[in-house]
């Protein structure tokens, strides 16, 4: 296992520079604000992308479609997420970071809210597919950013910090809304979250510092852009992680889509509410977040992520249980161990990326998100077809290959 010191030297000579007293180190006010600002970017784009999620049982039966085709409202999202985020990244090197997100995140929240009250299905999915492509200023922006800002040393803690946004946008996301459509129905639920993703919004661009360390490059061809992003496909650790966000997000996504599905069937036969409730194992997300980012600054990135794998697969295992505790705990086990893998990729991802730290956050949210769009919506199949056991399998498969992955990423960090 290398030290903090060899981590810091794999990220390249483009991070020397980042020692100088000019970076936001943990303790400052600088670093609280930029950490409470990017929480609430992650806040943001996770309760409103997967506000949907638990409401999908709902969407098939108003509007009369499968499990299968209700998870398009969802899919169609992040899909269309994971290409923005590519040209995002792209045109973060030129313009200003924090009006883009900025405005990312209102235009975002509008478009939910239009789609919380349009009548038909297509133009809902229409709505929320426009909602991804303008959330893509989002998240690749937000990973490099803090590459850009925050000190090497409190490098992990920070994108752990934010990691941790998006767990508490996601729980909030489908919590609130399935505890507020049991109330007022799925349109009101809906309608509330896009307020307060517009409030969020707000919140971010008054907290947020300016960035200090990112230099406009204006006139930067599009063969530029495929020369840097060439670059980091070739690299010999990038591409590995790139994998890891395709594979752990496209397996989380399948688990938590059709949790809803089996857990109002008999033998559980939960509420819309109840079914929420169990989301709150998102908590857990958030703490395992920055836990990992702190852990894997001091101990290595390679064990700290092997580690999150584990704890995931065992997470799936225990939702084969027909005992509604163990199910719960095997969601939570999941749901730490998704998040611990995430944050400590997205930190070395950031670490890595060298001169064009917005083009290697792109491309591993373009796989991320790929991997939650493509990978996701295949586990309906195994839903529709088999029931739990058969998507469980298919989960176990991906985290295998997920864990090869991170064993290959150790040997070339220790070589």
């Amino acid at each position: 296992m290398s030290s903090p010191s060899e981590q810091a030297a794999d990220a390249g000579p483009s991070t020397l520079h980042d020692l100088d007293h000019t970076h936001a180190r943990p303790g400052t006010t600088a670093y609280r604000r930029i950490a409470l600002a990017l929480f609430l970017a992650g806040f943001t784009t996770f309760s409103l992308l997967y506000s949907v999620q638990p409401l999908l049982p709902l969407f098939a039966a108003e509007f009369h479609v499968g499990a299968a085709a209700s998870a398009l409202s969802l899919s169609l999202a992040t899909g269309a997420l994971a290409f923005a985020i590519l040209c995002a990244g792209a045109l973060s090197e030129s313009m200003d970071r924090k009006r883009l997100m900025f405005a990312s995140m209102a235009m975002a929240a509008v478009l939910n809210l239009i789609a919380s009250v349009v009548p038909s299905w297509h133009a809902m999915l229409l709505a929320r597919a426009i909602e991804g492509l303008v959330l893509g200023g989002v998240p690749a922006v937000a990973m490099a950013y803090l590459a850009e800002e925050i000190h090497p040393n409190g490098l992990g803690r920070a994108m752990g910090q934010y990691v941790g946004g998006t767990a508490f946008g996601g729980m909030m996301g489908r919590v609130g809304v399935s505890v507020l459509s049991d109330a007022f129905g799925w349109r009101p639920a809906l309608f509330v979250v896009s307020v307060l993703g517009l409030l969020a919004a707000i919140g971010f661009w008054w907290l947020l510092p300016p960035s200090r360390h990112f230099v406009r490059r204006r006139g930067v061809t599009l063969s530029e852009h495929v020369a840097a992003w060439r670059g980091h496909l070739t690299h010999r650790s990038l591409p590995l992680l790139f994998a890891m966000g395709f594979l752990m997000m496209g397996m989380f996504v399948a688990v938590y889509n059709y949790a809803g599905f089996r857990l109002m069937k008999p033998p559980f036969s939960l509420s819309q509410s109840a079914i929420g409730l169990i989301f709150c194992a998102y908590l857990f997300g958030i703490a395992a977040s920055a836990t990992a980012g702190s852990l894997s600054d001091r101990f290595g990135r390679a064990p700290a992520l092997l580690s999150g794998i584990a704890l995931a697969t065992a997470g799936v295992v225990l939702t084969l249980a027909t005992w509604l505790p163990a199910v719960i705990a095997g969601i939570v086990l999941l749901t730490i161990g998704f998040f611990v893998a995430h944050s400590v990729s997205s930190a070395w991802v950031g670490a890595l990326g060298g001169r064009s730290k917005g083009h290697a956050a792109s491309l591993y949210l373009l796989a991320y998100y790929i991997g939650s769009s493509t990978l996701g919506a295949m586990g309906g199949w195994f839903w529709d077809h088999s029931g739990w056991t058969a998507l469980s399998g298919y989960a176990l498969v991906v985290l295998a290959v997920a864990a090869g992955a991170a064993w290959g990423l150790r040997a070339r960090q220790q070589a």
